[in-house]
């Protein structure tokens, strides 16, 4: 019987001093992780322009549906009205959401044979949020043009 006894105090025992660290797995799986590649808006511009000053432009003719009825495949199209010359060229289009857990979509690097500063493709969105086209030129200046899609099923999150 002392056997029995003292297996059933020890079980109690370890019980009590599981109890508080499963509480604290819980709690920390319920707080949201970020991954490796987690990256705001914000410190996207920043790591793509180097912190230089971005300009709303409406040379950028950016195409997003106002509503997205999947948010796993919502189409994108850039279309920038500027000259394609070789001193004078887009030189980047750079695709970014505003909600997603990496801001950054897609980066397009284009040269003056490209003959058109144009870019299409489909992004993931997880909510409703604001799409963003980013565009450098090749004197070094970036201008930005934005807007929102509204996500209502499906989304990547």
């Amino acid at each position: 019987m002392k056997r029995r006894n003292f297996i059933k105090s020890m079980m109690a025992v370890s019980a009590v001093a599981v109890t508080p660290v499963a509480l604290m797995a819980k709690e920390e799986a319920k707080a949201k992780k970020k991954g490796p590649n987690d990256l705001t808006v914000e410190a996207a511009i920043t790591a793509i322009t180097g912190g230089k000053e971005v300009k709303k432009s409406d040379k950028i003719k950016l195409t997003v549906p106002e509503i997205a009825e999947n948010g796993a495949v919502v189409p994108v199209k850039i279309e920038v009205d500027h000259p394609m010359e070789e001193a004078n060229y887009v030189k980047a289009i750079h695709v970014l959401n505003t909600k997603n857990g990496n801001a950054r979509c897609v980066d397009v690097m284009l040269t003056p044979a490209n003959g058109k500063g144009y870019f299409a493709t489909r992004v993931k969105l997880s909510s409703t949020q604001e799409v963003v086209a980013l565009v450098e030129l090749s004197d070094g200046t970036f201008i930005k043009a934005g807007k929102s899609v509204k996500v209502t099923i499906g989304g990547c999150g």
